[in-house]
């Protein structure tokens, strides 16, 4: 298994690792910095170089019966047992974790302040968008929204990442704030992701360490997707 270096350290921007296997013309690490992609956020790019200077593009990963595929491009790849060291694209992989985070500020707030869960959701660097069971939603409501998430920015509150065992982390009222359950049932640790004051759910993805980091968020479109499905995208500044 892949020592996934993410989960506790969202900043690690390089790492040393080795190469354990070949899969889809990409390799398999016995550790790795890199955000496979998941929860809406997409996967990391980035490079990889072995001891003799030759470099390697990181197009992306994949996933694959519980292997971590680090996605090269072109035919060459180091070879198994190869020590690499690698390094993410980090304006795109940090401009993904403020997005993020901007994500958890706008479900936070429309938890607390309408109860209203989450449908589905996506993002890219800089933009993102979800969805939710709202009857209603008109330019009013979007503009006090806009409102609340940018103060809640302003606000400078912490975030903090654990890693609780399963039957631990399902006693907290409220983890799960998807309309479906996306946890795999046989996982025996949850991560959480905590707003200090804000928000707290079960959450895979790579987040700042303070609101703060986010910047100003506008909310830049909005629409129906349905009698109670709504759409918000918020662009992050």
């Amino acid at each position: 298994m892949t020592e996934l270096l993410y989960t506790t350290d969202s900043y690690l921007k390089t790492m040393e690792a080795t190469v354990i296997a070949h899969a889809l013309g990409g390799v398999v690490l016995d550790r790795t910095a890199f955000y496979p992609g998941g929860g809406g956020q997409p996967a990391d790019t980035g490079n990889l170089t072995d001891a003799h200077g030759m470099a390697y593009i990181v197009m992306g990963l994949k996933k694959v019966e519980g292997q971590i595929v680090h996605l090269v491009a072109g035919d060459e790849l180091p070879e198994v047992g190869t020590t690499v060291t690698g390094e993410i694209d980090w304006d795109r992989r940090y401009a993904l974790m403020r997005t993020h985070t901007a994500m958890h500020i706008l479900c936070g707030v429309i938890w607390r302040d309408y109860q209203a869960q989450v449908t589905g959701g996506s993002m890219d660097p800089l933009l993102g968008r979800l969805d939710f069971e709202f009857d209603r939603l008109d330019k009013a409501l979007v503009e006090e929204i806009e409102e609340k998430i940018n103060a809640e920015v302003a606000a400078s509150h912490p975030i903090q990442v654990k890693i609780l065992p399963r039957d631990e982390a399902f006693q907290i009222p409220d983890l799960i704030r998807t309309k479906i359950n996306l946890l795999p049932p046989g996982i025996s640790e949850v991560r959480t992701v905590e707003i200090v004051g804000l928000d707290l759910q079960a959450d895979g993805g790579t987040h700042v360490a303070n609101t703060y980091e986010v910047g100003p968020l506008k909310i830049s479109d909005y629409k129906s997707k349905g009698a109670i499905n709504k759409r918000i995208y918020v662009t992050v500044g």
